[in-house]
């Protein structure tokens, strides 16, 4: 069965088609484009930093601390901490040792 649209209501309709990939395309430009790319880049990169200082505190805090106040430190964190410079030392001691 043949279409029996009249030729404006088809030009009316190819307009139509045409405007709207034209802002398919003008969408998908500014998806890619390189600035853009780079800021949602930045964006994402700050999210994940934040998340990971989120998590850092919550390794060392034992509550998380209110804006202005300081935090208890976590006992545990402190003497991790002071093992792992501890341990660091003595290696870089005796290294140094060996080298004589």
């Amino acid at each position: 069965m043949a279409d029996r649209r009249d030729p404006e209501a088809l030009e009316r309709e190819i307009e139509r088609t045409r405007l709207e990939l034209a802002r398919t395309i003008d969408e998908l430009a500014d998806r890619v484009s390189p600035r853009n790319v780079a800021e949602r880049g930045k964006a994402r990169l700050r999210e994940e930093a934040e998340q990971v200082a989120k998590t850092a505190r919550s390794f060392f805090y034992t509550e998380e601390p209110k804006d202005g106040e300081p935090g208890q430190i976590n006992p545990k964190a402190v003497a991790i901490g002071v093992g792992v410079a501890v341990t660091l030392t003595a290696l870089a001691l005796l290294k140094r040792r060996k080298r004589r």
